[in-house]
């Protein structure tokens, strides 16, 4: 069976594949990934996620890709998310290679 931290690093592996549709950079380099708790003893899986502004309508597609992305990982138990808007997502929380991307320095 996987340790939690095996899981948790298959889960970032596959939230690196979501991505934000207006930018098109994945929403963990993104910083919109605020954090990802694996329950020890079923490695059911929560994720909590921010948006980039808080009017921002693509939460619902946001929920539902990091689903998907997550439910081929092996030894996971259920997945659910939960979009929060504390505290406030800004460009700092967005990793180096996110940041040379879109061209901030």
């Amino acid at each position: 069976m996987a340790t939690t931290e095996e899981i948790e690093e298959q889960v970032i592996a596959a939230l690196k594949t979501v991505n934000d549709p207006e930018l098109g950079i994945d929403i963990y380099h993104l910083g919109l990934v605020y954090d990802i708790l694996v329950n020890e003893e079923n490695n059911d899986v929560k994720v909590e996620f921010t948006l980039t502004t808080m009017g921002c309508p693509i939460g619902p597609m946001l929920d539902e890709e990091i689903k998907a992305a997550t439910k081929e990982i092996e030894g996971i138990g259920e997945v659910t998310t939960e979009m929060v808007m504390y505290p406030p997502w800004s460009p700092e929380k967005m990793d180096p290679l996110a940041k040379s991307a879109l061209g901030i320095v």
